[in-house]
């Protein structure tokens, strides 16, 4: 029912004319305005997109879903995907993503790419780039640009499964953050992320522990990018 409320305050927005909503599926008949003409549109309601693979739905009744966070990466071509997160500014959340050395190369080249992510990122979240040994520190942070995600095969891991999504460069820090400095912290010390050495498939949510990660990335430290770091201060989560 918040998704369909939701919904309802953007329809007009979008262009949708909303003719029924029933409990039949699919929930939703609209039309939208594309050029000088009206296109039916056949809409179900779910929280998370992965739950009309999981109800059942036949997809070729459907061309629209709207959800409140998208995290199937598999939803066939032809059905569009409105995540309603991003209308309603919803606060970023904070993630480290490990990169093994086979990997830096690609960091060091390409501000713009596809990275392995977890299904729980949304467009904005923030992302802190680990760099694995030798390096052992966070080197650069990225920003989410597109968490419409893609299945593929990784390529440290050939035989295994990963979804896929775009990131962006925000700046390479002047003063790295290292995993020795975390470890000396009397908070980050205790941190899951810390105790697991980085490890976990699809990213680390570090989203608790980012007030202490950014005391550690100080603008004082990084003073070139004091203006990019101002647009994740801590006290900005809980708007």
């Amino acid at each position: 029912m918040g998704v369909v409320y939701l919904f309802a305050n953007i329809a007009k927005k979008l262009q949708f004319r909303i003719e029924a909503i029933r409990a039949a599926y699919p929930d939703c008949i609209a039309y939208r305005q594309v050029g000088d003409r009206e296109k039916r549109v056949r809409i179900e309601f779910e929280f998370k997109s992965s739950n009309f693979k999981i109800h059942g739905h036949d997809p070729q009744e459907c061309d629209c879903i709207v959800c409140w966070h998208h995290d199937c990466p598999t939803i066939p071509h032809h059905i569009e995907v409105i995540e309603l997160k991003r209308f309603f500014g919803v606060p970023f959340k904070v993630w480290i993503q490990a990169a093994v050395r086979n990997q830096w190369e690609a960091l060091d080249t390409y501000s713009r790419m596809k990275w392995a992510l977890s299904t729980r990122v949304t467009y904005g979240d923030l992302v802190l780039m680990y760099r694995c040994y030798p390096q052992c520190s966070v080197t650069d942070l990225f920003i989410v640009s597109d968490s419409r995600l893609q299945p593929g095969k990784p390529g440290w891991k050939p035989s295994g499964e990963a979804n896929f999504g775009r990131i962006q460069r925000l700046c390479r820090l002047d003063s790295p953050v290292f995993l020795s400095d975390m470890r000396n912290h009397k908070v980050l010390q205790t941190a899951p992320f810390i105790r697991s050495s980085m490890q976990g498939r699809g990213g680390l949510l570090v989203s608790e522990y980012w007030p202490y990660l950014y005391a550690m990335l100080h603008p004082e430290r990084n003073p070139k990018h004091r203006r990019t770091l101002a647009r994740f201060a801590p006290e900005k989560l809980s708007q």
